[in-house]
């Protein structure tokens, strides 16, 4: 008994002690917190406003580019390769020096079809000499109307012989113009495909390949789902197509469309346009892959979003809607197609709105938010 009765003292001791050392450090064993002080509870959020205004739909695919025009040049004579005149991928502008053949053989046959017209126009001047004197003669009657008109016809045979003369000597003349590898077009030059010294073979041996880069064509295939929608963009007027260089800071390239295949590929259900790309300052090299995008149909007067804003449940689709009280609302909205990253909104959303678009998964229905941007 009355060990009980200590042991009850000694805790109502303790316990007075507590609250003692309490009272001296807060000034109350149960001291209150302040009611000045509020926790904010809102939601940091980004916010982003609805539009209402006319939307260019356009579609986006990979593309490629192709050279506008490319050939192999080869040599139209036969010969030995002297030298190259062009630096590997350098530009050139048509009839710029690209190669040389050795043109001694050529230049000797030349000159031995100079000698033969020569030779050809002063038998021509000897038979036309003869037959002027002898026409004197024959209208004196010392030679007969037949010896005269042999004379006659040598000088026929002799001017024939002359303009064969002739037209070998411009054959020969064309074969040695033929030693210089020109430029057929402005372009880019490849890697070399023979070096001097070997033996070019007319019209067989390639001695490089020439592209044409300005303008420069890119190449890629649509669903023919959105055959009809581009076609329907063409009656409207020139369709333009905007390129996107990956790795490239510079702007967006602009071309515009000039083919459309004749066939669908029945194996892919595609089919490929080009459009031509000016390329005037060399952005484009051939065999890139682009990312490019040309309008497919014109939406007058809707209202889009952001596509970021848009969440989705079992219910359906929805977006946060901050109202004027500065709380979050849930508003379920129809949609319809995307462009540039924007969503047009069939209803459920005017233009105007400010709405959510990052923040969303910490947001219920009437939670208040504070903006981390503005709208």
């Amino acid at each position: 008994m009355g060990t009980a009765r200590t042991r009850f003292v000694v805790v109502t001791i303790v316990l007075g002690l507590v609250a003692l050392a309490a009272y001296a450090v807060g000034g109350s064993p149960a001291s209150p917190p302040s009611s000045g002080h509020v926790v904010d509870d809102a939601v940091p959020v980004h916010v982003a406003l609805t539009t209402r205004g006319d939307i260019d739909l356009s579609l986006s695919v990979v593309a490629r580019t192709e050279p506008w025009s490319t050939v192999s040049v080869r040599a139209r004579s036969s010969g030995q390769l002297e030298s190259l005149d062009f630096e590997p991928g350098a530009r050139v502008k048509k009839g710029d020096l690209l190669a040389r053949l050795d043109p001694l053989p050529l230049q000797a046959q030349l000159d031995q079809a100079r000698g033969n017209v020569a030779s050809a126009r002063a038998q021509l001047d000897k038979a036309q000499a003869d037959l002027t004197r002898f026409r004197q003669v024959l209208d004196k009657g010392f030679i007969s109307r037949a010896s005269y008109d042999t004379y006659r016809t040598t000088v026929e045979v002799a001017r024939a012989t002359l303009q064969t003369s002739l037209a070998a000597e411009a054959g020969a003349r064309l074969q040695w113009s033929y030693t210089r590898i020109v430029a057929p077009f402005d372009g880019v030059t490849g890697t070399p495909l023979a070096w001097p010294g070997a033996q070019v073979t007319a019209n067989d041996t390639a001695i490089v390949v020439l592209n044409q880069v300005q303008p420069i064509r890119v190449s890629f295939s649509i669903p023919e789902t959105s055959l009809d929608a581009v076609k329907a963009a063409q009656v409207r007027g020139p369709v333009v197509v905007q390129a996107l260089v990956p790795g490239d800071k510079g702007a967006p390239l602009s071309g515009r469309l000039e083919f459309i295949d004749n066939t669908v590929d029945v194996t892919t259900s595609t089919i490929v346009l080009k459009g031509r790309f000016e390329n005037r300052d060399g952005r484009l090299t051939p065999g890139q892959f682009l990312q490019v995008s040309l309008p497919t149909a014109h939406l007058a007067n809707v209202v889009s979003m952001p596509a970021e804003a848009l969440q989705s449940s079992d219910k359906g689709d929805f977006v946060f809607v901050v109202g004027s009280d500065g709380k979050a609302h849930q508003r379920f909205v129809g949609i319809g197609v995307t462009s540039a990253g924007r969503i047009v909104v069939d209803h459920g959303l005017e233009g105007g709105e400010r709405i959510v678009v990052d923040g969303q998964l910490l947001l219920g229905e009437g939670r208040a938010v504070r903006f981390a941007d503005k709208a």
